[in-house]
């Protein structure tokens, strides 16, 4: 975390404690303490929709349990208002774990689309239960009381309200900039190379799924000792857009967008039914269509929301170097020179009728630099693919180390040590280069998300970003280290692949067409790269169209043309093969 969000973070806790005590009007003050509660919720979706890319119009629904569960025990049982809050909290995450369960494994339009089915399925549920008093809803309740105090509704319920907020803003913050955070955030753009690199991410998905829903779940607790009354109308689909809207156009890759955007349509939203009414000389819901205006403009001309133009006039956010004293992380064995690495046999891919890659079998020992070659076409990024679990194979076996792996996932073949680059770049656009490089030291950390939120990771974040740190000189980018990923040349982001595979700490090592985009220069230093490498004991397959790098670092040499192999055996060799020759030039002269 950078210095500079943590002055922000203490200028804005600062804020909260001391707006209650300045003359505000009661309007104001009630306005701010809803606009508190409609940013919890926004916080969530800001993770869900903004950082991992998984659109949610139900999160009403959430609140709405969080509400009918304290009115529920507090009027029927006499419960106080933490122990409702954590029972509604129990009840809101297992909810959402099964709904996560179920919804998360659909993509596309089918995800928004299941969200508004089981919103609009809990909201009748809410209004026809006569346990929840049907649509009259649940009435009588109570102020919020904390340790003996009454909070009441205005400056002591700000104060309480605004301050779980920052302190839930804080804990999504500190989860972001962690081994799992940056999981998180690889979910949107960059899910199959976290895939590659041992991330479980349907894990992920639902995770944030319920840390989503829980926000929701806090928010509702707090609006029902509010408003001392519970109805189902504040819980239907229609809320669940608008708290979508708010988390849009405030900015929807951002937390503190949840904040500016709950601030902006409240207000706009009590101004303009105010002012449209006496501007128009008629009555209406005008302010509807101002609002559908209103979004339209964003998403053309701000389509990151209002914050990305306040951010604007910050300065660069650079992480705090605290990793020179940091553990080394562990290796793992390799295995003794000359032992067989990896054994491809006879592995076949079709599509339909299409046959991709044709009974191709090879083998990698220890210690070797083995390239995979062929004309455009032959299969090459394909046989890449099943080898690493991306895709399935239609037949044949692949052994690692001496145990099959075929057929399993991609993830858990990266945890054993058979890591890889991919012929075009994936990378997060957003993030700096050492947070794209940390997230191949993935599977050798051990944090989860509670160890992140509370800060009980330090260690092992110093131990990850030490080792990024070190794979980022060795490929020689040390000066793109802090820089956005998006900002860097295509030269630069293939080199940034190679040291983010790097970090994994790989037994074998798969490239493929590492040196697209290179220069003269950096293929040098590329090859000098491979050949450290190798005296280190890592096995290379490389898959490269620059035939001189490919002759000078490789040992060994496959060669396929049109799925099927064709022949291999060493660089000379292949060199002087006629049907190499033929594969390339078209001729056997």
């Amino acid at each position: 975390m950078s210095r500079s969000t943590v002055r922000t973070l203490w200028a804005v806790l600062a804020l909260i404690l001391i707006l209650p005590w300045l003359p505000l009007p009661a309007f104001w003050l009630a306005q701010l303490n809803y606009i508190g509660l409609f940013a919890m919720t926004s916080l969530g979706l800001v993770l869900l929709t903004g950082v991992a890319g998984l659109t949610s119009f139900g999160q009403a629904a959430f609140v709405g349990m969080g509400a009918y569960t304290a009115a529920w025990c507090a009027l029927n049982l006499g419960w106080p208002p933490l122990s409702t809050l954590a029972l509604g909290l129990v009840i809101t995450a297992a909810s959402a774990w099964v709904i996560g369960r179920v919804t998360l494994r659909l993509s596309g339009h089918y995800l928004p689309l299941a969200t508004i089915a089981w919103g609009l399925s809990l909201y009748y549920l809410m209004g026809n239960l006569e346990a929840l008093g049907k649509y009259d809803g649940l009435n009588g309740l109570k102020g919020l009381e904390l340790l003996g105090f009454e909070v009441g509704q205005g400056r002591g319920f700000f104060a309480v309200s605004w301050v779980m907020l920052w302190l839930c803003t804080v804990a999504l913050m500190c989860l972001l900039d962690s081994r799992p955070g940056r999981a998180i955030r690889a979910l949107k753009d960059g899910r199959q190379m976290a895939e590659a690199m041992g991330v479980d991410t349907f894990r992920y998905k639902v995770t944030i799924f319920v840390l989503a829903a829980m926000l929701a779940g806090i928010s509702g607790w707090l609006l029902a000792f509010y408003q001392r009354a519970v109805n189902p109308s504040a819980f239907g689909l229609k809320m669940g857009i608008e708290y979508l809207f708010m988390a849009v156009v405030g900015g929807v890759n951002q937390l503190w967008g949840a904040w500016l955007g709950a601030f902006v349509v409240r207000i706009l939203d009590d101004q303009l039914q105010e002012w449209l009414p006496r501007l128009i000389g008629a009555s209406g819901s005008f302010e509807v269509i101002v609002f559908g205006v209103l979004l339209v403009l964003i998403l053309k001309y701000r389509p990151e929301g209002l914050w990305s133009w306040l951010k604007q006039w910050q300065g660069p956010s650079v992480r705090v170097r605290d990793w020179d004293d940091a553990l080394p992380l562990p290796h793992r064995d390799k295995a003794a020179a000359g032992e067989c690495v990896l054994d491809v046999r006879a592995i076949r891919k079709t599509f339909g009728g299409l046959v991709a890659v044709n009974n191709i079998s090879f083998q990698i020992h220890a210690g070797q630099i083995v390239g995979l070659i062929g004309p455009n076409g032959a299969g090459k990024s394909t046989t890449f693919n099943l080898i690493t679990g991306t895709l399935p194979l239609t037949s044949g076996e692949v052994y690692f180390n001496g145990q099959a792996i075929h057929g399993q996932h991609a993830r858990d073949i990266a945890r054993q040590g058979l890591v890889r680059t991919f012929q075009h770049v994936k990378m997060i656009p957003d993030m700096s280069v050492l947070d794209n490089v940390a997230i191949g030291a993935h599977s050798r950390g051990q944090s989860g998300v509670l160890g992140a939120i509370f800060r009980r990771n330090r260690n092992e974040e110093r131990s990850l970003m030490a080792e990024a740190e070190r794979q980022i000189l060795r490929v020689g980018m040390g000066e793109w280290m802090h820089e956005p990923a998006a900002n860097l040349p295509m030269g630069q982001q293939r080199l940034m692949e190679i040291a983010r595979a790097l970090s994994a700490d790989p037994a074998l090592l798969l490239l493929d067409e590492p040196a697209a985009g290179l220069r003269h220069q950096e293929k040098r230093e590329l090859a000098r790269v491979l050949r450290q490498l190798q005296s280190e004991g890592v096995s290379i397959l490389l898959v490269e169209h620059d035939m001189d790098l490919v002759m000078d670092v490789c040992d060994h040499i496959v060669v396929m043309e049109f799925g099927t192999y064709l022949t291999e055996g060493t660089p000379s060799q292949v060199q002087q093969d006629p049907k190499v020759r033929a594969a390339y030039l078209g001729t056997e002269h």
